[in-house]
């Protein structure tokens, strides 16, 4: 007897699958390497951390005005490194470039 493969009409068969490949599309330039390490981003990091240890202790000790103020000093930090940013101290800005330039890179 001969052995037939029957298959449901419309089903595709591991000889018609085709890998397909994805057209990689690169940013015209690289991105800059400083990895974030700017001034805006240590400025937050740093006064968003200071408010938020201070609202923890807040909780911890049931101090809930020191709550309030750690949190608005956590908020305070971020306005403050986006003001920083716009003012040319974050990725890309004018002096982040210009402090790279002089010290050669990071």
């Amino acid at each position: 007897m001969v052995e037939q493969s029957v298959r449901p009409q419309g089903a595709v068969t591991a000889a018609q699958q085709t890998p397909r490949t994805e057209t990689l599309r690169l940013p015209p330039q690289a991105p800059p390497t400083n990895h974030g390490h700017t001034s805006a981003a240590w400025t937050t990091t740093v006064v968003v951390l200071i408010g938020s240890t201070a609202a923890a202790l807040g909780l911890v000790f049931a101090l809930w005005w020191l709550f309030w103020v750690g949190m608005g000093v956590a908020l305070a930090g971020v306005v403050v490194g986006k003001v920083m940013q716009v003012l040319g101290y974050g990725q890309g800005g004018k002096h982040t470039v210009a402090k790279a330039r002089a010290h050669g890179g990071h």
